[in-house]
Order: structure tokens, then sequence, then C-alpha cells
């Protein structure tokens, strides 16, 4: 019977991969057979690729800094030719917190490169090459902060509104090329990123009593929906926004 969530055979680039969402979701798609190609800003992607191997998965690590954009489209167009990229994963994320009126717009515009210029430029690297071939499937990590607005975050929320309008567009324009576009929205996920709203104990437990699951996610909550929207049991799944927040928007 064949596997339709299944990886086997594909190739996947996950940026942000060193750690937390992308490390799971590297480490998930490895398990479901892709070859993983580990984007990350640092050497740390080396250890998720050793994981990997380790555990008999094929992987190979990339270090390049998505704030550097001619430098990652460069390398982006490389691994496009070099390899028969099937998936992309547009995680790789960072977050500035300050009172808006206060935020320096050098500030605001390291966050917009890395979360919405960046993953516009592998995009459509990645995505030329698999309207080309006639299939594949990106999917980009939005967020609870692409419906709402958050607290000192302005940066973050309104790329991440923007991801997702990225991914609808997209997706109307490659769906009947043979490519899937579509974004995960994580909710409140404990990774480094929340680590100053989890060390504010009333922040904290006034996000928890909203969580109907009752908890917060940890990565590898968010790794099968993941290998759903990169497999063929997504076919025909286009321009969606999947939010994997315990019931958050629910409540």
């Amino acid at each position: 019977m064949n596997d339709r969530f299944s990886l086997a055979g594909r190739t996947a680039v996950v940026t942000g991969a060193g750690s937390g969402i992308g490390r799971a979701i590297a480490l998930g798609y490895a398990d479901a057979g892709a070859h993983v190609i580990a984007w990350g800003r640092t050497p740390s992607v080396e250890a998720v690729v050793a994981e990997i191997t380790a555990a008999g998965g094929s992987a190979e690590p990339v270090v390049a800094d998505l704030a550097d954009l001619e430098a990652a489209a460069q390398t982006a167009r490389s691994l496009a030719q070099e390899h028969q990229v099937g998936v992309l994963v547009n995680n790789a994320g960072v977050i500035r917190r300050g009172a808006s009126e206060h935020v320096p717009y050098e500030q605001w515009q390291q966050v917009r490169t890395v979360n919405l210029d960046a993953v516009w430029l592998l995009s459509q690297a990645f995505g030329s090459a698999m309207l080309e071939r006639g299939h594949g499937r990106i999917v980009t990590i939005a967020s609870m902060l692409s419906f709402q607005g958050g607290r000192q975050v302005a940066g973050y929320a309104a790329t991440k509104h923007a991801v997702v309008g990225l991914t609808r567009a997209l997706a109307n324009e490659w769906a009947g090329r043979g490519v899937g576009v579509n974004a995960l929205a994580p909710g409140y996920v404990v990774t480094a990123n929340t680590a100053p709203l989890r060390a504010d104990e009333r922040r904290a437990a006034e996000i928890s009593s909203r969580i109907p699951a009752g908890r917060w996610a940890t990565p590898e909550d968010l790794v099968g929906p993941a290998i759903f929207l990169a497999s063929d049991a997504a076919s025909y799944v286009h321009g969606e926004v999947l939010a994997v927040d315990g019931g958050w928007l629910a409540s």
C-alpha cells in the first residue's frame, strides 16, 4: 500500500533547522524518508545533521545567514541547481520585543528582512525549479500573530500577516502547475523565541489559561502537520493556513 505521508525520495530544505521548530521538522522529515538540507545561520545545524545520520537518515548542513539577502538568494539558487529540492520549509524567523514608539527602524528592517524578504527570495528560487518539474511543496511557518496583533512585537506581527498573504498569492499562481504552497500557524511553543514570555509569570499564566489543550506546544507538535503539508496526502490543499494552536483560535 502506498504511504501518502511518506517523504521517501524527496529532498527538503528546512531553514532555521538548528533549533526549535526547524530542528524538530528536520528530524521528522528525515524520519519520514526525506534527504534533509538543514539550513541555519550558525554551525549548530551540523549537530542536527549528525543526529539525523546517526539515526540512519540522510542530511547535509548549509550555513548561511538569511539576514544577508544577496548571499541567501545565491545559496538558494545554487542548491536548486545542485539538488532536486521537492520541499521547502520557510521556518527561520526573528522576533524583537519593544514598545512600538521606541523601536528603531533598523530593528524593524531586520525582522522584515528575515521573516518576509528572505521567505520571498527562497520561495522564488526553489519554487521556480519546482514549477519546471511540475511538482513541489512549500511550507511557510506563520504564527498566531498572523491573525492577531500581539504586544510589543509590531514588526513580527506585521511580517507574519504578510507571510499569510504571500502564501495565498503564491498558491493562487502555482496550484495549477503542481506546486503546493501552504502555511503552518503555531500557537505558543516552548522555544527560545518565547523564553521572555515564559519568564513573565503573569503573562505566561494569561496565555496558558486561554489554551483549551491546557499546555504550550512543543516543537514536536508541529512535525505531523508539517509532514502532511509536504506529502502527497495534501495534494489538493493549497493556500491553507493550518493553525496548530491547541485550540487557541477556537477559544
